[in-house]
């Protein structure tokens, strides 16, 4: 578009295919900053254009088998057994094993067919925020997106955090590491934290092979465990009847146990995380090989086998790992400091298998821990750049995976020193992200069913929606920590993305510019190297409104009536930021009128006037007319719906995209 190739290529309009730079390759002639700054914009999160979930993929790629994919997901969901059991004792004592059977019913006949009905919905990979998204209207749907991202970031980060807290744990009391990491366990944690950053820095991609052997491993030593802890258990009945008979001493009436059992099952919702990663690597699952991306039959089947598969695995774990922690491991050794403390299996596999497999079980257990903050990292890197820069509510730089990485790694570091690396402080608020995620999936299940007709799908799903809000509410009144971390991440995206909103307000927003055939004849009779676009309001499509148009533009600018198109943008939804742009040729009391819609009147004009010049080769001209109100008023009302300022506006957004003045569309106001 004129002006030097490096203004070119930043300005170029999406949709107009890859930019492709004079040189490759490392330039060894740049200064240091600007190499570094190439290095850090260098691995780009997602291409341009393309909005598929977390951890979505390009098309082509090589899929895995779904028992494979499992075990990525597994990284986050298996690895909460490293401290689910000790905070279960923790937080419900001799009750614990009750409370775990209320979390393994609300996990399969809750989470599971949620999860199951968002991979039906979302099998692209966009999970259940997309659907919330498409459910709810225009800027409700935005913004219940932006608030969901807050709760997403929660989890994400925490699930870093508490799983770096919780590998120092292990590493802490293990005979071993101990004398290095004792009373260094924030510093630790951080070195933990770093590690994981250099990875992406360097260039991390997912690996699900080292995922597979991890998961393999790390269920093979966790059953070995719990088998020769009940070998144990049942060997010596007096500890069972110990246990018994303080359950019954305590707490005597069946029903008074139940609901124990229930009120502090919100504290056990650590359980339930790893759904929402399950449907959100669907694109990695390989499907049938009659599958197509509109009709991914085959995919959907195999993440429903995913997903069920894992939920029976973790259940058994839980139950029998709580049981056997509870009946083998004193009261005690679970509170702050003690050696079960986060960290229960490790503990029952130092005891009964001793020291050499213990440790082997936390090479095994910080191993998978570390891998688990991966995923959840690779999951921040891929979610974030796929909705916000979208709705045009990020920096362009957050497309780009490294500065993400600081980012993220900077907010991880803040984290662990607010909770000092300490494992139970966190579950709180991982517990928040994990149950407002499964809650908000719930809802957009239920609205889904509701919009389809399906009215006992709609309670069925409504009930466990109702569930689910109530141990979120209750979650978040027992543990504020999280609600409060949540609502600090809520308040940073939400003034983030408006401040970036209103910053990208003149970026050209059309992704592809689109003409049928009528327009296309219409340009064609105008092809004598200038084209004349008057703009007109296409709510006003009375007769006199055209001629006033034209007769008020022919005596400010002296045009004659042949060779003047007129323009109109019909905004659809101003809350989306990119489009792309549909432009049909229409005939109106003898005027030729190109309509095009567009998410804002101004960039869609500009856009398509800078097309017109490229495509026909010609000089274009587009005259307005002042908008009569106030400039505060034109601004909230373009920024809001997309109009007002709308010349001054389009002004601009030329400006930006094309440097070269001598190249500019020219823009007429009267």
């Amino acid at each position: 578009m004129g002006g030097s190739d490096e203004a070119n290529d930043r300005q170029r309009p999406h949709g107009e295919g890859p930019v492709h730079h004079a040189r490759t390759g490392r330039d060894t002639t740049l200064a240091p900053e600007k190499r570094l700054r190439r290095w850090m914009l260098a691995d780009t999160a997602v291409p341009h254009g393309r909005h598929a979930g977390p951890h979505g993929r390009a098309e082509h790629h090589e899929r895995a088998h779904w028992l494979r994919v499992m075990c990525l997901t597994g990284l986050d969901y298996f690895s909460t057994l490293g401290y689910q059991p000790a905070i279960a004792a923790l937080a419900a004592g001799v009750i614990a094993p009750a409370a775990t059977i209320v979390l393994v019913l609300v996990t399969l006949a809750g989470a599971l067919p949620v999860y199951r009905r968002v991979a039906q919905e979302s099998p692209h990979g966009t999970g259940s925020i997309a659907m919330l998204a498409k459910l709810l209207p225009r800027w409700t749907g935005k913004f219940a997106v932006l608030i969901l991202l807050g709760f997403v970031v929660t989890d994400f980060v925490i699930t870093m955090t508490l799983s770096a807290s919780d590998a120092t744990a292990h590493l802490s009391e293990n005979p071993i590491t101990a004398p290095m990491v004792s009373g260094r366990e924030v510093v630790t944690t951080l070195v933990l934290l770093a590690g994981l950053a250099l990875i992406f820095l360097w260039g991390f991609r997912e690996a699900i092979r080292v995922a597979t052997v991890l998961v393999i491993a790390f269920l093979t030593v966790n059953l070995i465990v719990i088998i020769v802890a009940m070998t144990h258990m049942f060997q010596q009945p007096v500890l069972i009847d110990n246990w018994w008979t303080v359950l019954t001493t305590q707490h005597g009436d069946p029903l008074f146990v139940v609901a124990i059992a229930l009120l502090v099952f919100p504290k056990l919702a650590l359980g339930l995380s790893g759904f929402e990663t399950g449907v959100v690597v669907m694109p990695q699952i390989r499907g049938d090989p009659t599958d197509t991306e509109a009709h991914p039959t085959g995919r959907i089947r195999h993440t429903k086998q995913l997903l069920t598969t894992s939920a029976l695995i973790m259940s058994g774990f839980l139950i029998t790992s709580s049981l056997t922690t509870v009946v083998l491991i004193p009261a005690a050794a679970f509170e702050e400091g003690g050696p079960a403390n986060g960290r229960a299996l490790a503990y029952l596999a130092h005891e009964y298998l001793g020291p050499e497999f213990g440790t082997v079980y936390d090479v095994i257990m910080v191993a998978i821990l570390w891998f688990a903050g991966a995923s959840a990292m690779a999951g921040l890197l891929n979610l974030v750049p796929r909705y916000l820069p979208h709705y045009g509510m990020a920096p362009a730089w957050t497309q780009r995976n490294r500065p993400l990485v600081f980012v993220f790694v900077a907010i991880t570091f803040i984290i662990t020193i607010i909770f000092q690396a300490d494992v139970d402080a966190q579950g709180g608020a991982y517990a928040t992200g994990v149950l407002v995620l499964i809650t908000s999936a719930a809802i957009a299940v239920t609205l889904a069913a509701r919009h389809k007709g399906q009215r006992g799908a709609t309670i069925g799903y409504g009930v466990i929606a109702v569930i689910f809000t109530y141990t979120t509410v209750a979650n978040i009144i027992e543990r504020p920590d999280g609600i409060k971390i949540a609502g600090s991440f809520i308040m940073a995206i939400l003034v983030v993305s408006l401040i970036s909103r209103a910053l990208r307000s003149t970026e050209l927003r059309a992704t592809s510019i689109h003409f049928d055939a009528a327009a296309q004849r219409m340009l064609a009779d105008h092809a004598d190297g200038v084209i004349r676009l008057i703009a007109h309001n296409p709510r006003h499509l009375a007769a006199q409104r055209y001629r006033d148009n034209l007769r008020k533009a022919q005596l400010a600018h002296d045009l004659r009536q042949d060779g003047v198109l007129f323009i109109e943008v019909v905004v659809a939804d101003s809350s989306e930021f990119e489009t792309d742009v549909i432009v049909h040729g229409v005939q109106r009391y003898g005027h030729q009128v190109l309509v095009a819609e567009g998410t804002t009147v101004a960039n869609t004009i500009a856009a398509v006037a800078l097309h017109l010049r490229d495509a026909l080769g010609c000089e274009t001209h587009v005259y307005f007319q002042w908008t009569e109100a106030t400039p505060v008023t034109n601004i909230l009302r373009y920024l809001v719906f997309g109009e007002g300022a709308v010349a001054p506006v389009t002004r601009e957004v030329l400006r930006e995209a094309e440097p070269d003045v001598h190249r500019r569309p020219i823009v007429h106001v009267a």
